[in-house]
């Protein structure tokens, strides 16, 4: 789906939604890769559900509520609204369709081949295995289960978002009676093994086994049907711009109400009969289009979980099996001796975040180390890094963090560190009036042995400072204690503690400030170098491109005859082979690590601007967001960027080309070598390994 809106002119853009259902949909077909272990398969599977299952929560919800005349925004009717629902189901549908075919098709029967039997229907399983069922469902599960009556008018059941619940339906005296059973997962685990037979390992859904027992809970009744549905419900948070005070008490009680948000989604099962479904509706008060058809088994995100009981499989690793660790960085050394002799760049999870704890840990022993700021956005539960900074402020150095607590999904989290950290008497700077910091960046301030100034070290980011996420997402921190970066970063935590509104940055951008200015400039000197008939190219690696007003500057670009390459994990607007984008190629990569750092090249007539930080060039982030970018300035780091900028670019494994109808096209050859960027990657950063 393209869209005209967002300027005058020529330029057309796809719609960010369908976009991401796109990038998404990618997500899937790693499950059809038989080159994979078999287990990470089913894991991306259960990735790409989960995702579906928060782009209902938040992005559709938004749209329901538009089309519904219950929210207004800038660039959208309620007509528009209920047309774009309409597509995001259609393709949803297609999705969900698909998954099916995968799973049903591809997985079961290779789990079958290597010796476990995953049964999907009662049906399938063995009279030898009925025993063990019995018993295990009588001590197991009914203890749990609660059936409540359905009837509208006369029974209200809150239906609350991400639980499976079944339904059924019984037959006393010519009529039927309809009951509510919420399967008991946080009790019992979703997925049941069975006896080992024959050589086989079995395992069965705890629904099934729900299904095959549920009659003896209704003695009196005659068993007609039971079919499990879920819900999702709206679970973005609105906070007002307000203090600190009054946000922090909306905030608290804005999530505790974010499990009524209004209905989104109504999956369930599609062998539910019509008329049974309609007394749902009815009952439960669902309108049609928030209707989704699913399969048998819902909530498949839970596939994650899936028992391994065959050791071979359990010890089958595909990604990089070394963590590596810089040979001068081991953790008997100093981070600030080596940082203070050149620029160091780690690409996570192939170098150790250990690196970046070490850091810290140094700081906090360093009797030099005065003060040390840093930003939260998103950090792993009994965080070693918040750990080591409340370590930082008992040892008497002064500690500031910036809390981002309008962090979606991560605002409990936020708030709870927040309040260990305060309590540990480090200085706490909760969120700005209308916005959000999304910065990566962290500073250590040093005073010299002689009282003076001393050096002092700077840390910007691509990724959170999150132990958990750096062994799963590819970002890059960078290391530097060149002063011109230390005291933009000092200029930067005083725009976050509110004391400086008139500042300038000399080498950081900065959103909000100069970063969108110094990207068009950028921009505009590729085009002028394009014109005088030299080289012009850019590449751009990040998340997200959804920015109308950025996508038009890549546009003219184009037509200027500069070649743009994007490496663009997520939603794209941009869209590639119309005669303005005729220079555009994009590039998707999907891998065992999420790509998640932000990249960007610039050919500057052959002396390479390379840049790394936070921000997507989404609109929330260039306009509404403070985000942070670097510069980076040592030679050989630049070439280590540009190096694994050409390596994604060659990738013919795991890399595919986005078409103009949001395809993910796959482009490899038969006589071509295989590339499969992350592993070499790797195999690079082992080589250069200093």
């Amino acid at each position: 789906m393209a869209e005209d809106r967002g300027i005058s002119g020529p330029f057309r853009y796809f719609n960010r939604d369908m976009s991401w259902l796109s990038f998404n949909y990618r997500v899937l077909l790693e499950a059809a890769d038989d080159s994979l272990p078999l287990y990470e398969r089913i894991n991306f599977i259960a990735i790409f559900t989960s995702n579906l299952e928060e782009f209902y929560k938040v992005r559709v919800a938004e749209h329901r509520a538009v089309a519904s005349g219950l929210k207004e925004v800038e660039d959208t009717t309620r007509e528009e609204a209920l047309l774009l629902l309409e597509q995001l189901t259609t393709e949803t549908n297609r999705q969900l369709a698909e998954r099916t075919r995968i799973f049903e098709q591809l997985i079961v029967p290779e789990l079958r081949r290597v010796g476990i039997i995953f049964h999907q229907d009662p049906s399938e399983v063995e009279e030898a295995h009925l025993s063990f069922l019995h018993r295990y469902f009588s001590d197991e599960i009914f203890p749990y289960l609660q059936p409540v009556l359905v009837k509208k008018g006369l029974v209200h059941t809150f239906l609350r978002a991400d639980r499976l619940y079944m339904a059924v339906r019984l037959r006393r005296r010519g009529r039927y009676d309809y009951y509510l059973l919420k399967l008991p997962y946080s009790k019992v685990p979703r997925f049941v093994e069975l006896p080992r037979m024959n050589g086989y390992d079995y395992i069965m859904y705890m629904e099934d086994i729900i299904q095959m027992y549920v009659p003896l809970m209704f003695p009196g009744y005659e068993w007609d049907s039971g079919y499990c549905f879920k819900i999702s419900r709206d679970a973005d948070i609105y906070v007002d711009d307000i203090g600190t005070t009054e946000l922090l008490a909306q905030l608290k009680e804005k999530v505790k109400c974010r499990k009524n948000g209004a209905i989104s989604r109504f999956l369930y099962d599609r062998q539910m009969p019509d008329d049974f479904l309609a007394y749902m509706m009815d009952a439960f008060s669902i309108d049609p289009d928030e209707l989704m058809v699913g399969d048998r088994h819902l909530n498949l995100e839970d596939l994650r979980h899936l028992p391994c009981p065959n050791n071979r499989l359990r010890q089958e690793e595909e990604r990089p099996a070394t963590m590596l660790f810089k040979p001068l960085l081991e953790m008997k050394e100093s981070v600030f001796r080596y940082v203070a002799k050149r620029d160091l760049m780690l690409f996570y999870p192939y170098h150790s975040f250990g690196h970046f704890i070490h850091f810290l840990y140094e700081a906090v022993h360093d009797p030099q180390c005065t003060e040390i700021m840093i930003t939260q956005y998103r950090v792993a539960e009994n965080s070693a890094v918040i750990n080591t900074l409340i370590a930082a402020a008992q040892n008497g150095k002064r500690v500031t963090v910036f809390v981002e607590l309008k962090a979606r999904f991560d605002e409990e989290n936020n708030l709870e560190t927040a309040n260990l950290m305060r309590a540990a008497g480090i200085d706490i700077i909760y969120s700005i009036k209308g916005l959000k910091v999304h910065a990566k960046v962290a500073l250590v301030l040093r005073k010299g042995r002689r009282g003076g100034a001393g050096r002092s070290f700077a840390y910007v980011s691509t990724g959170n400072f999150n132990e958990k996420t750096a062994r799963q997402y590819a970002d890059i921190g960078y290391f530097t204690c060149r002063k011109g970066i230390v005291e933009d970063l000092k200029r930067l935590f005083s725009v976050l503690r509110q004391e400086a509104k008139e500042i300038s940055f000399q080498h950081l951008l900065v959103a909000k400030y100069n970063l969108v200015d110094s990207l068009k400039q950028l921009i505009s000197n590729e085009i002028s170098l394009a014109k005088q008939g030299k080289d012009g190219h850019i590449i751009l690696k990040m998340n997200a491109l959804q920015d109308p007003l950025m996508i038009d500057e890549l546009y003219r670009a184009s037509m200027a005859g500069v070649q743009v390459d994007l490496i663009v994990r997520g939603i794209c607007c941009l869209i590639p082979g119309e005669e303005f984008s005729r220079n555009i190629r994009i590039t998707r990569i999907v891998d065992s690590f999420l790509e998640h750092a932000r990249v960007w090249f610039f050919s500057n007539g052959g002396k390479p601007k390379l840049f790394i930080g936070s921000p997507d060039w989404m609109r929330r982030n260039l306009y509404k967001r403070i985000e942070a970018v670097t510069p980076v300035f040592d030679e050989t780091l630049k070439q280590q960027l540009i190096d694994m900028l050409h390596i994604q670019l060659t990738d013919n494994c795991k890399a595919c080309r986005v078409d103009g109808h949001l395809q993910n096209i796959f482009q490899m050859a038969p006589e071509e070598k295989s590339i499969r960027s992350q592993y070499a990657f790797y195999d690079y950063l082992l080589r250069n390994n200093t």
